[in-house]
């Protein structure tokens, strides 16, 4: 049985209404775009199940939509650090959407060399949720990078789930010195571009 149970189209309505929000509300006044691309998804049902048993949470679509906060996840791809928080600020302001936490491992990496800016948001919806609250509360977790950070969290995660690596102290220095060079190449461009508006 899925673990989102009835809620699943509520779920992936609401994803869908944060995408369009995003979408439509996502560009300068010049008509150009704040971000790269934008993906999104509903966790699949094996995802949170195993996320559940790893929290010592019973496998139910309360727990998966209340103790849980990334039932509903959006990833906003851009081509600058600057773009990131112009983003970031978009999101704090969408309708119906209340920031409930947030956290910058941009400014403050992860130690293994992890960058992103990650947000927890509160989406009202008028569907009731778990708890039969009218209108909804329900938990999206919207993640913002660069195109390097991607790509550099894409190759780290592919890494990641690899069984038995030899050298791992070796892997995980290189990654952390691959993290912190894609990080001084995303710095360089933004001051590039910055240099390049102000001509």
């Amino acid at each position: 049985m899925d673990i989102y149970g009835s809620y699943r189209p509520v779920i992936e309505g609401i994803m869908n209404k944060l995408a369009a929000l995003i979408e439509s509300s996502g560009h300068r006044e010049s008509g150009e775009k704040l971000y790269e691309h934008l993906i999104y998804r509903i966790k699949d049902d094996e995802s949170m199940r195993e996320k559940l048993k790893a929290g010592g949470f019973a496998e139910n679509e309360y727990n998966a939509l209340r103790e849980m906060t990334d039932a509903i996840g959006l990833r906003v791809v851009c081509l600058f650090i600057d773009d990131v928080y112009e983003c970031v600020e978009l999101i704090r302001a969408l309708p119906g959407c209340s920031v409930i936490n947030e956290k910058d491992y941009i400014q403050n990496a992860k130690p293994n060399g992890y960058r992103s800016y990650h947000m927890i948001l509160d989406v009202t919806s008028e569907a009731p949720d778990v708890e039969g609250n009218v209108p909804g509360h329900f938990f999206a977790e919207v993640q913002l990078r660069t195109i390097a950070m991607d790509t550099w969290a894409a190759l780290e995660h592919e890494m990641r789930y690899k069984k038995d690596i030899s050298n791992q102290k070796m892997i995980e220095q290189e990654l952390r010195r691959c993290a912190n060079d894609l990080a001084a190449c995303d710095v360089s461009m933004q001051t590039l571009r910055k240099i390049i508006r102000a001509q």
